[in-house]
């Protein structure tokens, strides 16, 4: 059987992740402020998606994974297991 969701039924496993360390920026943007972001970074997402993302309805692409990271200043690491690098 194929695993597409983790075991609570999330979508993506960094949702958490990213909303956590969101609110560790400086002035903790809101989800629109950090969509507007990641737009300047080239990556075309609105702040809808941003909560679906965080939420954990949403698939998150390896695309967008890259430049969250970026955004953000951690690792991809830090998003998908928590882990520094």
């Amino acid at each position: 059987m194929y695993k597409n969701k983790t075991e609570d039924g999330r979508n993506n496993i960094c949702g958490e992740r990213i909303r956590k360390y969101r609110y560790t920026m400086p002035d903790h943007p809101s989800q629109r402020q950090f969509a507007e972001m990641l737009q300047i970074a080239g990556l075309d997402v609105d702040k809808n998606a941003i909560q679906r993302m965080e939420s954990g309805s949403r698939f998150i692409t390896d695309i967008e994974l890259k430049t969250i990271a970026h955004v953000l200043q951690v690792s991809y690491a830090e998003l998908l297991d928590g882990e520094e690098e």
